[in-house]
């Protein structure tokens, strides 16, 4: 399964997370939970709160990166809850994926009204 067939199904299962949960106003974790829990559901692999480790001038950093959410090892999934969207989002998002070797990432801003308005495409390399 492509990058872009992957992120129609983390598209459609975020919008019935946001349905369900009644909208925004939950921490971001309780949508996380039940956003892997949908696409598991779906026969997706998600790995949760992942722990990566940075390489930095041939040494390993102390600090490791923490992806919410990477769905069948190919797109990382940032979810928010904010109130306002902060660009700065996606440049972290951005930053993984150049960390990971990853072409697609999601920021998912739970707290939007609307989740659809809330759905950012961060792409590394990745050809529409």
């Amino acid at each position: 399964m492509t990058e872009n067939q992957l992120s129609r199904i983390i598209y459609e299962c975020a919008i019935e997370v946001h349905r369900t949960l009644g909208g925004p106003g939950l921490l971001e974790s309780v949508y996380e939970e039940a956003l892997a829990w949908e696409l598991s559901n779906k026969g997706l692999t998600v790995q949760r709160q992942l722990l990566l480790p940075i390489p930095y001038k041939g040494q390993t950093l102390a600090s490791p990166l923490k992806i919410d959410l990477l769905v069948n090892e190919k797109v990382i999934v940032e979810c928010k809850a904010a109130v306002k969207y902060n660009e700065i989002f996606e440049a972290q998002t951005l930053t993984y994926l150049r960390l990971t070797g990853l072409k697609l990432g999601l920021v998912i801003n739970f707290g939007e009204k609307r989740v659809k308005d809330g759905i950012h495409r961060v792409v590394n390399g990745l050809e529409e």
